[in-house]
């Protein structure tokens, strides 16, 4: 009797396979949501991604030290120390891993609050706090937007005010920039022979009225400097030159707002060893977040034109010293016409002589 009742209780094939089609399901349903996100990204092409940063499927952190204080610049230690490393490990330069929250960390952590949090480009703050830290410390991959015909590339994201290094699509460098404002300017400007602009052997002076503007679109690395050099632009240190005067090179002021009249600044720590990463023909895609750059092509930058209102300051000539000995005869000196007159005379009362001036 007990043989018969255990028998109908025995589970169907179905009950058996229930498990599994289950699995099937839920793996189907993922696959398909996966397919219908990829299409959705294939018919976004009237506006610029943002940064393919994406956070890994492990969830073993790659750090594991706990941040027990808000960190900002100015401050040392051992947890300094741990953020620089992370720094340093995923491509954002903080300067010497040192323990030190110098200017050079503030600005890797700049660039790492816009591209990794979002945080809008004038609102980064500089400052480790602990939820930023446990940012940190996942597996963060960081991915180009583009598959270039160049086995490094450069990908500059206007917007974020951040440039990335890309070499076989891993990050190289990660960096906080500052590029053209957009505006009208007038200025005299310097430029170092050789520069576009001065075809002389020595320096030249210029007034120049521009706009300070960075075209978005895909160019090419095709023209460097060594040291600092003074072009229409402003100065230059080590610049990298991808559109016309354009080039990317190290600036004392490089803020959290475009600054520049059109080049690409980054800071002068990482301009010291920039040039080495790129070479001649290396592709750059200059990204402005409402078209992509393929869009744009490759524009040349605003025309500059004199400044019709510059004008070089008169040569000053220097005149002739003119002595007078003790007990010569009183004489006047004119110098320049409409200038002071001045009379050297003898004293009658010490035997030295005297000055006096008087304007006309």
């Amino acid at each position: 009797m007990n043989r018969q009742d255990n028998s109908q209780y025995q589970p169907s094939t179905f009950d058996r396979w229930r498990p599994a089609l289950i699995a099937f399901a839920i793996l189907a349903t993922v696959i398909a949501i996966g397919v219908q996100q990829s299409e959705a990204n294939k018919d976004k092409t009237n506006s610029a991604e943002e940064p393919a940063v994406l956070v890994g499927t492990s969830l073993v952190p790659a750090v594991t030290a706990p941040l027990t204080r808000t960190l900002e610049s100015g401050m040392q230690g051992d947890d300094v120390l741990r953020v620089q490393q992370r720094l340093k490990e995923l491509h954002f330069d903080p300067g010497p891993v040192d323990g030190m929250f110098g200017q050079n960390t503030v600005q890797a952590m700049w660039a790492f609050e816009k591209l990794v949090l979002g945080v809008p480009r004038e609102q980064a703050t500089g400052v480790v706090t602990q939820s930023t830290w446990v940012i940190m410390q996942s597996n963060l991959v960081i991915k180009p937007r583009r598959v270039a015909d160049t086995a490094t590339h450069v990908e500059v994201y206007l917007p974020e005010q951040v440039l990335i290094v890309f070499t076989n699509q891993k990050p190289v460098l990660i960096t906080h920039i500052s590029s053209g404002t957009g505006e009208m300017w007038c200025e005299e400007v310097k430029i170092d022979p050789g520069e576009e602009g001065n075809n002389s052997a020595e320096q030249i002076a210029k007034g120049i009225c521009g706009q300070a503007v960075t075209p978005p679109g895909v160019f090419y690395f095709y023209n460097r400097r060594t040291g600092m050099r003074e072009t229409k632009l402003g100065s230059l240190y080590n610049p990298v030159y991808f559109n016309y005067n354009i080039a990317v090179h190290g600036a004392v002021l490089v803020p959290l707002k475009p600054a520049s009249h059109g080049c690409v600044r980054i800071p002068m720590s990482v301009a010291r060893y920039f040039p080495a990463l790129v070479k001649y023909g290396d592709r750059l895609y200059m990204f402005d977040g409402i078209k992509e750059p393929e869009a744009y092509g490759s524009p040349v930058p605003p025309y500059d034109k004199p400044d019709p209102n510059y004008t070089t300051l008169p040569t000053v000539t220097t005149l002739p010293t003119v002595t007078t000995l003790v007990g010569a005869p009183t004489t006047t000196v004119t110098t320049i016409v409409g200038a002071p007159t001045t009379t050297v005379a003898k004293s009658t009362s010490s035997g030295s002589t005297s000055t006096s001036s008087s304007t006309p």
